[in-house]
């Protein structure tokens, strides 16, 4: 019998809250989203920590500009910390390469990830997730059993096509569901917020789409001046602080 899930369970027992960032496509600002929600908890005073489990392309990295930073062991992995925040990501596995990984691959890094890393006591943790309801995230459900999935959309007709389907298989895995973020906000918020209806979750909040966002990658300082910031800030008080002390 495989040991690890027994001590996976005994590496998060004392984080409050676990966040997986999940998205039905690619481009909707998925990583964006999980980078920026971790930076402002952890500057509004919460023991944070950023799991990037985007084997798609990991980015979280470069969003918030850490560099030459790497974890260290001691009788497993220690996260390196970054502006208050506690940072692990796939990208000190897989490098600048792509990943070109199959399905029982990634279960074993996840699991191998999940077993190794030493979080401490968190308030949160996010876990920026691939795209779509694949091996990570049936793996995710599986292992980290106080999971909440927080769900970013567009207002794009694809988009919330996928977006239902994935929130119908997350609701027959019983997985909570937080919500549904809806970036790159547009004329069309209404329509998706109907839509959103259907599915039986609700939508948080939106966040105006940013031109200033892209110049803004890789300087925390400011990222959290920008408008995206702003926007999820408002959500982050009114939808997720609300659940900080829920298991």
């Amino acid at each position: 019998m495989d040991p690890r899930p027994n001590i996976i369970n005994q590496r998060l027992k004392n984080i409050k809250t676990i966040i997986a960032v999940s998205g039905g496509k690619g481009g909707i600002g998925k990583s964006s989203i999980a980078s920026v929600l971790a930076l402002n908890l952890a500057k509004n005073g919460l023991k944070t920590g950023l799991l990037d489990l985007d084997f798609c392309g990991p980015s979280t990295h470069t969003i918030l500009g850490i560099n030459n930073l790497f974890p260290k062991e001691d009788k497993g992995i220690i996260p390196p910390e970054f502006e208050g925040l506690k940072f692990m990501s796939i990208i000190y596995y897989t490098g600048k390469k792509p990943a070109l990984l199959r399905g029982e691959d990634i279960s074993n890094i996840i699991l191998e990830l999940l077993t190794i890393t030493q979080w401490g006591d968190l308030d949160f943790l996010v876990i920026d997730m691939p795209p779509g309801i694949g091996d990570a995230a049936l793996d995710i459900l599986k292992l980290v059993k106080k999971t909440k999935f927080l769900i970013v959309a567009t207002p794009s007709k694809t988009t919330m096509e996928t977006v239902n389907k994935n929130i119908k298989m997350l609701k027959e895995l019983k997985a909570p569901i937080l919500g549904i973020i809806e970036n790159y906000q547009s004329h069309q918020f209404l329509k998706t917020k109907t839509e959103s209806k259907i599915s039986g979750v609700p939508i948080l909040g939106k966040i105006n789409f940013d031109k200033k966002f892209e110049s803004a990658i890789g300087n925390t300082d400011k990222l959290l001046k920008t408008d995206f910031s702003r926007d999820l800030l408002k959500i982050i008080q009114k939808a997720i602080l609300r659940h900080k002390n829920t298991a």
